[in-house]
């Protein structure tokens, strides 16, 4: 039986949500049915080091998106792939335009965000238009998928919801020789956010917050980097926070994860944040802004986390504190995550997907 050769497409494998997702795909995509490739922009990324040798990597070595549609078209006439599997949402807008080029090659985009809200160039949205065009489309949760019927007219019968995967493997690999950071103060309550530092994961409201717990016993340990860097570490010196530390990106977050008494998602809006479900492969539970993008499918209330209004910060403060006083089950919060999200409940459905766009 011929295999099913499956061409990927990112930017590259820096350690972000889409990439995480693909690297996963790619690697536990049956052996015996496909074939996986991932193309990438640039050949560069944390993940690179998790991919298994017999993906191949196909680097056009571009740096900007807009400029990488032509070495991606050429590649995908020359190796004439059974799917492309577009990760990226500006590369899934861009190539949306030139899929009939392709006849005999099936297309699906993996949409990464609830686009209204992370969306908007123009140039980018005027590409959606042609966004049918794809043979299926890939939405992580229900706010995703409403949004893409709603706001773009895309056909309900071309979209299908599957949730992330948790790598309970990998993450366990990790925690295996991990210990309690020593940051982690005694006697206080440490708290974990972890994201990049921009405007759409809300950090600015989460200090806000923590200006109301000043006087408690409770560090606030933020692990990412961005572009709004600065600006935070000036809120922080402004509001007078001692007890938050920014920790910059760390290839361990699993470590702070697991020790944390809390984990805290801040963000505006999301796609389906891997985070949340990693704090819960870790057994610790969550409390989280009430924002689009599957929140309410991950959080089972009381159980794994729950959810408030990070912009009523003193009632957001008091969540804080009132969840770090509980004792939950830390078997029953990862077994929550288990459950839904394992690897193996979701790779059947991607593998399902693939399979069915062939004998079309």
């Amino acid at each position: 039986m011929k295999k099913i050769s499956v061409i990927f497409i990112l930017p590259d494998l820096e350690t972000g949500g889409a990439e995480r997702i693909v690297t996963t795909i790619a690697n536990h995509l049956s052996r015996d049915r496909f074939e996986p490739k991932i193309l990438l922009l640039r050949k560069q990324g944390g993940y690179l080091d998790f991919l298994k040798k017999d993906v191949e990597i196909i680097d056009i070595n571009t740096e900007r998106i807009r400029h990488s549609l032509k070495p991606i078209l050429g590649e995908i006439y020359r190796r004439k792939p059974d799917i492309v599997f577009s990760g990226f949402g500006e590369v899934n807008a861009y190539l949306s335009l030139f899929i009939r080029l392709f006849p005999r090659t099936k297309f699906i985009a993996r949409e990464t965000n609830v686009v209204t809200q992370h969306v908007t160039r123009k140039e980018i949205k005027f590409f959606y238009n042609f966004y049918n065009n794809y043979q299926k489309i890939i939405a992580q949760s229900d706010d995703m998928m409403k949004d893409l019927v709603d706001n773009f007219k895309i056909k309900k019968k071309k979209i299908v919801k599957i949730n992330n995967p948790v790598d309970f493997d990998f993450i366990e690999g990790k925690l295996s020789d991990s210990s309690k950071p020593e940051c982690f103060k005694y006697n206080y309550k440490n708290v974990v956010a972890i994201g990049n530092l921009s405007a759409r994961k809300g950090f600015d409201n989460l200090l806000k917050v923590f200006s109301r717990l000043k006087n408690e016993n409770v560090m606030l340990h933020i692990l990412g980097d961005g572009k709004d860097k600065e600006v935070l570490l000036q809120m922080k010196e402004f509001l007078g926070l001692k007890n938050v530390i920014f920790h910059g990106r760390q290839d361990n977050p699993y470590q702070y994860l697991k020790y944390a008494d809390l984990f805290i998602l801040s963000s505006r809006y999301e796609g389906f944040p891997n985070v949340l479900l990693e704090a819960g492969a870790c057994g610790t539970y969550s409390l989280a802004n009430n924002c689009p993008g599957g929140i309410n499918e991950i959080i089972q209330h009381n159980i794994n986390g729950e959810i408030g209004n990070i912009e009523n910060y003193e009632d957001f403060a008091q969540k804080i504190m009132f969840a770090m006083q509980q004792n939950y089950n830390r078997d029953a919060i990862k077994n929550s995550i288990k459950s839904r999200f394992s690897k193996n409940i979701i790779m059947a459905k991607y593998e399902k997907v693939l399979l069915d766009l062939i004998k079309k």
